[in-house]
């Protein structure tokens, strides 16, 4: 059995829409790391996570932006890829701006919260 999956394409051409991510909240369950986190790990400066509130990055052509946290960056991809591929409303009505979403990354620890829109 096939199913055809109807997708509505906003591009002309072969444009891609840039995309900016804004780190809109930083979350710290402090109760969840005292009970499970290896702490010497979460404290060794390569581990800890670069987002700052209010940061700003561009995503061109869907790529990854400079400096932008690599594990943050695999939960944004699927939402990055189709806000700059033209395909908007991933939410059917859910956010005001059908060119936006709000996504985290899924550290169980300090989730970050990022407002994608495309620009």
């Amino acid at each position: 059995m096939f199913f055809l999956i109807k997708i509505k394409y906003n591009l002309i051409g072969d444009t891609m829409y840039d995309i900016k991510i804004t780190v809109k909240k930083i979350l710290d369950n402090n109760e969840l790391s005292e009970m499970y986190e290896n702490i010497e790990f979460a404290n060794d400066p390569i581990n800890l996570c670069p987002m700052k509130l209010d940061m700003t990055f561009i995503s061109k052509n869907g790529k990854k932006p400079k400096g932008f946290c690599d594990s943050a960056w695999y939960d944004l991809k699927p939402y990055i890829e189709k806000l700059s591929n033209g395909i908007f409303n991933l939410y059917n009505g859910w956010m005001k701006d059908p060119k936006s979403a709000m996504v985290a990354c899924s550290d169980g620890f300090r989730p970050v919260i990022f407002y994608l829109e495309v620009i």
